[in-house]
């Protein structure tokens, strides 16, 4: 299943900043562009398969379903 983040990207003196805009906790650093870019898609995908072993490994009656919310500009 493909799905959809805002990755953002800041040079802070000899660093480029990333993070995602959606996720608290998805942020990573890189001495270039490239690099940021690499590492913030390894974090992201890290994250996701973390929680979501985390909710399947609590046991009991798990239930998922797809949520969208509209944000104002």
């Amino acid at each position: 299943m493909k799905r959809n983040f805002t990755a953002v990207y800041k040079k802070d003196g000899g660093w480029v900043l990333a993070w995602v805009e959606e996720i608290p906790g998805v942020n990573t650093q890189g001495r270039t562009l490239r690099e940021a870019k690499t590492n913030l898609k390894e974090a992201l995908g890290l994250i996701l398969e973390t929680n979501r072993n985390l909710a399947f490994g609590r046991g009991g009656d798990v239930k998922r379903e797809e949520i969208s919310v509209t944000l104002s500009a």
